[in-house]
């Protein structure tokens, strides 16, 4: 189940918000903060940097883009222990009944990745073959997941290089104009707004969001992984402790201990409920 990932709006925030500490630190007043919007420098940067996505990229691509910065702020719940005691069900009921009754047990599961995996067990495809085909699944979804987050890397290339562009408009009309000298500083601050803007945009929005895709198909091939090992231990007839415990190599200590003290509690439960 997705749900929001409040971490990367949090983020961007206190960017902002260090930013602004910083400008209003030194400019002790609001007009510092106004004196860093400027619209020229703003169309400059965003138009420069639409224009160097609609060349690098395909039409599917930039429509895509807005489904992939969306996704950076949207996280899947992923509970590894409730993913062990799954196949950990899956097989005792295999061995107890046979693979055909894990069809009944697919009704509850929802993750298409896991059922596919069951259902080509139950169909009695061999261990190497299961293992190729989801591999080969994994693999293109790195692919899928890659093409939609170069957008946003190439974005985080281009942002500052058309700051820069923008910069150097700006000094080759200050240069052309040094008959008042009163107007350099202002003109000077007009065109390095343009390289600031690139590097705000690069290095707080999109090259962390790239990175928390990045990071979020790696969790997601680390979880899928798990499942190849589940559903070929139980395709194999593993005895349900053995893959169980298996399984739980993939646990860092932390979610060992927390899962070793959630057993303790439901036997401590049930031997009350006995007495």
């Amino acid at each position: 189940m997705k749900r929001t990932d409040i971490l990367t709006p949090i983020g961007i925030v206190l960017g902002l918000l260090m930013i602004a500490f910083g400008i209003l630190s030194s400019s002790g007043s609001i007009g510092g903060v106004i004196a860093f919007i400027q619209i020229p420098s703003l169309v400059i940067v965003f138009g420069g940097l639409a224009a160097a996505i609609l060349i690098n990229f395909n039409i599917d691509q930039v429509k895509s883009m807005g489904r992939v910065v969306k996704e950076s702020f949207n996280k899947t719940d992923q509970d590894l222990s409730e993913l062990i005691s799954l196949f950990e069900r899956l097989s005792e009921r295999a061995r107890r009944e046979g693979l055909l009754a894990l069809e009944t047990e697919l009704e509850e599961v929802t993750d298409p990745f896991i059922k596919k995996g069951v259902l080509l067990a139950i169909d009695g495809i061999e261990p190497e073959v299961i293992h190729d085909i989801m591999s080969a699944e994994i693999t293109a979804m790195e692919d899928r997941h890659a093409k939609g987050r170069v957008i946003l890397e190439k974005a985080g290339d281009y942002a500052p290089a058309w700051g820069m562009i923008g910069t150097l408009i700006g000094l080759v009309l200050m240069l052309n104009d040094l008959n008042d000298p009163t107007t350099l500083g202002p003109q000077m601050a007009v065109a390095l707004l343009t390289t600031f803007y690139g590097a705000v945009l690069a290095n707080l929005v999109f090259i962390p969001m790239a990175g928390k895709l990045e990071s979020k198909t790696e969790q997601e091939v680390f979880m899928k992984q798990i499942v190849i090992e589940g559903v070929i231990g139980v395709q194999s007839g593993q005895n349900p402790r053995i893959l169980k415990e298996k399984l739980s190599a993939f646990l860092s200590d932390d979610m060992r201990k927390r899962r070793s003290e959630d057993s303790d509690d439901s036997l401590e439960g049930a031997a009350d409920e006995a007495s």
